[in-house]
């Protein structure tokens, strides 16, 4: 029983030629970027903006952001190497199935099973609450029992029954948008960079709008001080505790490269769309922080929405923009779950192919060339998920999961390097080992800033997904010994 025999790299590429069972391939090094933007652009913007601001930075939320941002683009200089090598739909699993082993490659693919699924629905109950919002604005009421989850859970006093029925526009944009996902990636892109697009020039609206009404004076102290020396309370520690808590925003470049089987030139398309996607939202985040914090003061910004806040407190001027805001918000957060529906069928798709998932999900449509199996059960969890749980419960299991994919591509990158120096690389990830290890580092600084309550769920998964592969997917491998 050999738990770290790896796939070789040239039957990685012979499968990612298949023209006949794979899939198609349709997106161009825009439409990846566009991808990229559609994941990251989201609950970061609109929401933790204002959190992070009032809380731990204040008007050096700016720097936080660029903190954060410098330790995403070490681990997506990472990915954007192996996406180019290995341009197939599996992601940080494919890529430790060639370097670090079958049982770790398994780990990996279970973990991001994690990750994709509760980002969907996490995303999906924050898109029911923007989405109810609007829809009150223009008189349109949808009942509480029909837009909030049935259970909840309280710390201290555990499971209790809310009285509401379903969260229905939750289940509703996520089989929406499901079914988009079936019809075809070409369609899906598309659609994606329709709505990439208006949320990308809402966001230049506020920021364009925005800069008439900054008051320099919100700006001072830029870097407020710790009143308690309580690290993360303000000072040069809240900048770095708010750097941790946008790490998050960021979430979502990795998706891309669950598409590199699809991608039409990945090669060179894969390093566009990854590191491209970070450029650009990193540009559009530092912006919006310094917009917002110079519109109001940092201690006013702890609300849901502090975007349309901001827009609120400049009176009547601005007031015409406060919708478009909201439906900025809605967009952003279609994109962020299209997105991530589209990154999970892949993953079951690849380790369906390798022998570690049932034969079904590696059915490709025959005449749309899209997983559609896989797509359609990734729809319905999501949707029994976003129907059924508040967004805290959801939302703690994303995280810790995307950290450890992270971590693992960072090591990786070393291994390969080490072991196969000879496998053509079209892009080379600059000055190895130092940013595959500052990358690494950085993400488990996260992974141990998160609580023990996330670390107990990801155990339990994690067990799960042990037994099964002890059972079932170790024996059906691909790469078992023939009887």
């Amino acid at each position: 029983m050999d738990l770290f025999r790896t796939k070789p790299i040239d039957q990685l590429l012979q499968e990612a030629g298949d023209k006949e069972h794979g899939l198609k391939r349709a997106l161009s090094g825009t439409s990846l970027v566009f991808l990229g933007i559609g994941a990251i652009i989201g609950t970061g913007i609109f929401v933790l903006t204002g959190t992070v601001a009032a809380n731990y930075a204040g008007p050096a939320l700016v720097l936080s952001f660029i903190i954060s941002a410098a330790g995403c683009v070490f681990a997506g200089l990472c990915y954007a190497e192996f996406a180019s090598m290995i341009p197939i739909s599996g992601s940080a699993y494919t890529y430790a199935y060639a370097t670090l082993g079958e049982f770790i490659a398994w780990i990996i693919g279970w973990d991001l099973i994690l990750e994709y699924l509760f980002a969907s629905s996490t995303v999906a109950v924050g898109w029911s609450g923007y989405m109810v919002s609007f829809l009150h604005d223009y008189n349109i009421i949808i009942p509480e029992q029909l837009c909030n989850a049935p259970i909840n859970y309280i710390k201290g006093e555990g499971w209790i029954l809310t009285g509401s029925l379903i969260n229905f526009p939750a289940v509703f944009i996520i089989a929406l948008l499901s079914t988009l996902l079936v019809i075809g990636i070409r369609e899906s892109a598309g659609f994606n960079n329709i709505i990439v697009t208006i949320k990308v020039i809402v966001i230049l609206l506020f920021i364009g709008f925005g800069l008439s009404y900054i008051d320099t004076s919100n700006w001072k102290p830029f870097i407020p001080p710790n009143p308690t020396g309580e690290f993360g309370n303000f000072g040069f520690s809240g900048v770095l505790r708010g750097a941790a808590v946008i790490f998050f925003a960021y979430i979502g470049f990795d998706a891309v490269s669950t598409a590199a089987q699809e991608a039409k030139n990945p090669q060179r398309d894969m390093p566009i769309g990854i590191l491209g996607s970070l450029l650009v939202c990193t540009l559009l985040y530092v912006l919006v922080s310094a917009v917002l914090t110079g519109i109001m003061k940092y201690s006013e910004l702890d609300v849901p929405a502090p975007l349309a806040l901001a827009i609120d407190s400049t009176g009547e001027a601005l007031k015409w923009l406060r919708p478009w805001i909201k439906i900025g918000a809605i967009a952003g957060l279609s994109s962020v779950i299209l997105v991530m529906l589209m990154g999970q069928p892949r993953i079951f798709f690849t380790m369906a192919n390798d022998g570690l998932l049932p034969k079904k999900f590696s059915k490709v449509h025959p005449r749309f060339r899209t997983p559609y199996i896989t797509t359609i059960i990734t729809g319905i969890v999501s949707c029994f998920f976003a129907g059924l749980l508040p967004i805290n419960i959801l939302s703690e299991l994303v995280s810790i999961g995307t950290l450890l994919a992270f971590t693992i591509v960072c090591i990786s990158i070393i291994i390969l390097r080490r072991n196969r120096p000879d496998v053509h690389r079209p892009f080379k990830t600059p000055l190895v080992p130092w940013i595959p290890l500052l990358g690494a580092a950085i993400c488990l600084l996260q992974m141990f800033s998160l609580p023990w309550e996330t670390w107990e769920r990801l155990l339990i998964w994690m067990g799960i997904g042990l037994v099964i592969y002890f059972t079932f997917s170790i024996w059906r491998s691909r790469l078992a010994p023939k009887k």
